[in-house]
């Protein structure tokens, strides 16, 4: 079963726990995932984890992609660095190629103006006003959002599994009742739930 690839961007300082349960479930349905530093050179995740890229930045396209997922990371707080990241989105949702952010990968995604007239979550509402990005009206206060065209996902920094959760409807990995007990599994610890994935 091949569904696809899926590129996941890593940068020094990613947050390596907030893509994990994401990854894990992708590689076992079928997907590919690649990862795309902003070159193949070696980078560091926050927890210490040196990972070699797969793939440069600049040799991403959205027609190579089924999704491009942004972890946040302590570099798109503190400067530009990261922002070529938020210019790849930009080009992947023109092409009607999904986008998923999650934690600081969503200010990355403010400050190019992505969210603006999108439905989109984060951290806190204040959090992202402070990027002086003009999207305030369409923030919701929930755990992950897809936004209305089902191209742009976001979570804030401690919702790794709902974000994940996103991340299968729009993929198709799970549905329905098994979509609701995978969620309920890995994030309420529901044992009842594991023989509804199995069924």
């Amino acid at each position: 079963m091949t569904r696809g690839t899926v590129h996941l961007a890593v940068y020094d300082t990613y947050a390596d726990w907030e893509t994990g349960h994401t990854t894990a479930q992708l590689t076992q349905h079928g997907f590919t995932v690649r990862t795309v530093g902003p070159t193949t050179g070696p980078v560091t995740s926050m927890g210490g984890l040196t990972v070699r890229p797969d793939l440069a930045l600049a040799g991403l396209r959205p027609e190579d992609s089924a999704l491009l997922i942004l972890p946040g990371a302590g570099l798109w707080d503190t400067g530009d660095e990261l922002a070529p990241f938020a210019r790849a989105a930009r080009t992947f949702l023109d092409a009607g190629v999904p986008v998923a952010a999650i934690c600081g990968a969503t200010a990355g995604l403010a400050r190019e103006g992505l969210l603006d007239g999108r439905a989109h979550t984060s951290a806190v509402s204040f959090y992202l006003a402070a990027t002086g990005y003009g999207g305030g009206r369409a923030y919701v206060d929930t755990d992950a959002v897809t936004d209305e065209e089902g191209t742009l996902i976001t979570a804030g920094p401690t919702e790794p599994v709902a974000f994940a959760r996103e991340i299968f409807a729009l993929l198709g990995v799970f549905e329905g009742e098994k979509l609701d007990a995978w969620y309920r599994l890995f994030h309420d610890s529901d044992p009842s739930a594991y023989e509804v994935l199995q069924g």
